[in-house]
């Protein structure tokens, strides 16, 4: 198929690029921007995109699939559905599937699955730990070689101090990245909530910021001294990013992220004791939410993540407390991005930039532009479009998010993955 986009503008911000043109697609891959390519293109099919986005497929760097395993909801394929339709082409799929990612097997079947499923861009994540239990060293290298782009304990990170050396000096040899979510479980207590005033009102078991800076700085440390590239996953305070900024300043290799909900939801949202806000880590008072807001806009945060975590209805029917953890961010991740660019001042290109070029260059991989001659996986958006988000429309099995009845500006019209249309009009 050789397909012309016209008339769209485009946003990549690996090129910085920003103007109203024609993107060219030929055999899957992207053949022309602007001019229309030599040697006699001739589309065999046109798009008229005036008044659309078109940005690069968007990158994920966690997002929970379903398999393999049974706790958590949906599978591969419909949950790469999801994704497409919130313009994600690239996903991470982080270890803590049942059994754990920690062996060549686990890491070919998720592969498999992704290539029949023919949606998306899935790339796993390899444990650390055997089992993610901290403990012995998981065998890094066959879990290179079987195709995982990162080292993760997904949110189970090492408690022991002497375990979590080994692992990062063993680690350096792999030149893989190591994700690293940083929380100290004696602190954390089994806290559900951020530890304030809120907490304290609810009756609600509190985990502190402590829990996460302490555990940062002692990974910061090991990190250092190591010589290990090494990315903060799911950064929750302002504390953190006060760390990570210092740490980039001082020039170590390290990089964060944050989940998409802890820019918009504080600990204000639990007071309805709604089990659909209950995530980890929990979400922090209105001044940590506005540090995350400042530090996405200053460049300290280098990805924003959907944090997907599908879970079945029942799982959030329980007390706040006992209920499990999590939100289905799929579909969300890009309309909540465009919110905080059209209420809160977020600059667009930083936006794009977070979900695109910022999690493709912590992996190190060519993937999130709109390069000539990459695959042609991108996303056409109608920025006018306003919706409001239903549990009935909803295309993850997870309906478990505390975003339903929320209304946005901008929507996905079309998702492309390697020159197909896997989504289109709200039909897959």
């Amino acid at each position: 198929m050789r397909l012309a986009v016209n008339h769209a503008r485009v946003i990549d911000p690996s090129q910085n690029l920003d103007e109203i043109t024609n993107l060219y697609v030929s055999r899957g891959r992207i053949v022309g921007i602007g001019q229309e390519p030599p040697e006699g293109f001739n589309a065999n099919q046109e798009l008229d995109a005036s008044g659309k986005w078109l940005l690069p497929g968007l990158v994920d760097l966690q997002a929970r699939l379903g398999e393999p395993g049974n706790h958590f909801a949906g599978s591969i394929e419909s949950e790469t559905r999801a994704a497409v339709a919130g313009g994600i082409t690239s996903l991470c799929c982080p270890p803590d599937t049942s059994p754990v990612n920690d062996s060549q097997a686990v890491t070919e079947l998720i592969q498999r699955r992704a290539r029949q499923a023919a949606t998306a861009f899935v790339m796993p994540i390899g444990a650390l730990t055997q089992g993610l239990e901290g403990q012995r060293l998981s065998g890094m290298y066959s879990l290179k070689q079987a195709g995982c782009v990162a080292l993760s304990q997904a949110n189970q990170p090492i408690q022991n101090a002497m375990n979590m050396k080994n692992a990062l000096e063993y680690a350096v040899g792999q030149d893989l990245v190591v994700m690293l979510r940083c929380e100290d479980q004696q602190l954390k207590n089994n806290g559900v909530a951020h530890s304030g005033p809120v907490s304290s009102r609810l009756g609600l078991v509190a985990n502190p910021v402590s829990s996460e800076t302490t555990a940062l700085a002692r990974d910061l440390i090991l990190v250092e001294e190591a010589g290990i590239r090494a990315h903060f996953s799911q950064l929750s305070s302002a504390r953190s990013i006060e760390m990570i900024a210092d740490a980039k300043k001082r020039g170590l290799p390290v990089t964060c992220d944050v989940a998409i909900h802890q820019l918009h939801l504080s600990e204000m949202d639990l007071l309805g004791f709604n089990s659909l806000f209950n995530v980890s880590p929990p979400l922090r008072s209105m001044q940590d939410k506005n540090a995350l807001q400042m530090g996405l806009k200053m460049g300290v945060i280098d990805a924003v993540v959907s944090d997907h975590t599908p879970l079945e209805k029942d799982d959030k029917l329980l007390p706040f407390g006992e209920s499990k953890p999590g939100i289905s961010g799929l579909e969300t991740l890009l309309p909540l991005l465009l919110k905080l660019v059209n209420e809160y001042d977020l600059d667009l290109m930083t936006a794009v930039r977070s979900v695109t070029q910022g999690p493709a260059n912590i992996l190190g991989l060519n993937i999130g532009n709109l390069d000539v001659g990459n695959s042609a996986d991108f996303t056409l958006i109608d920025p006018a479009a306003t919706w409001i988000l239903e549990t009935e429309t909803m295309i993850s099995e997870g309906k478990n998010s505390p975003f339903i009845g929320w209304e946005f500006t901008g929507q996905v019209e079309q998702t492309y993955f390697q020159g197909r249309p896997v989504y289109r009009n709200n039909q897959i």
